[in-house]
Formats: C-alpha cells, sequence, structure tokens
C-alpha cells in the first residue's frame, strides 16, 4: 500500500486497517505500507525490508483517490529508481485505488445510506 502520508499520525489508520484487511485475505502475501511524505516508512525503506526476505515481485497500490502529479509523475519516477537499483525484482504498478470501479461504487452506496 502506497498513501501520501500526514503530519497527523491517525491519518494512517484507514491505510493500515486495508493492509490488515488484505493480509487477513491473503495470510501467503507480505503487505506493507509506505508513504510519499511527511509519514515513515518511505517506499524505498519498505522495499529494501521486503527484499531482505527474498521476495522477487512487488506490487504497489497506489492509495489515492484521484490521479495527480504525484500518482502520475512522483509514483512512476520512483518505481523506475527502485527498478534501476533492484533489476532482478519485479515492480507491478496498480492503478490509484480511486480509479477502480469497485471503490466508486462503494462510495456511492455509502453516500447513499440512509
Amino acid at each position: 500500500m502506497f498513501a501520501h502520508g500526514s503530519r497527523d499520525p491517525l491519518w494512517r489508520l484507514p491505510i493500515e486497517a486495508v493492509a490488515q484487511q488484505v493480509r487477513q485475505s491473503a495470510p501467503h502475501a507480505q503487505v506493507e505500507c509506505a508513504y510519499l511524505e511527511l509519514t515513515k516508512p518511505d517506499l524505498s525503506t519498505v522495499v529494501a525490508q521486503m527484499l531482505q526476505n527474498e521476495v522477487a515481485h512487488i506490487r504497489i497500490v497506489p492509495m489515492f483517490l484521484g490521479v495527480g502529479k504525484h500518482a502520475r509523475e512522483d509514483l512512476p519516477d520512483l518505481i523506475e529508481q527502485l527498478r534501476v537499483a533492484h533489476p532482478l525484482v519485479t515492480f507491478e504498478l496498480r492503478t490509484a485505488i480511486g480509479e477502480e470501479p469497485e471503490l466508486t461504487k462503494a462510495m456511492a452506496d455509502i453516500a447513499l445510506k440512509p
């Protein structure tokens, strides 16, 4: 899970809740949270930790509702740096979560709740 980050320590709780849900649904998967700024750990730190466990494929899920500069430019640049530094690792960049139709429907359903 890759998210923006915030100075507020409570901000990260929903991101970590999603990661925990993934861990429960897929116990075999190694799931970690990384942040662009203002919150630790950053992406390169998380990748280094995962590589200690001999992970060969890392899927990065941007936890952004929209695709702004961070998701469109900053994140691909970070991943390219990681690819150069770790050429034997496959880095898979997923679509920003806010662009997934299932999330759009879930948010609409929540908005319509009585």
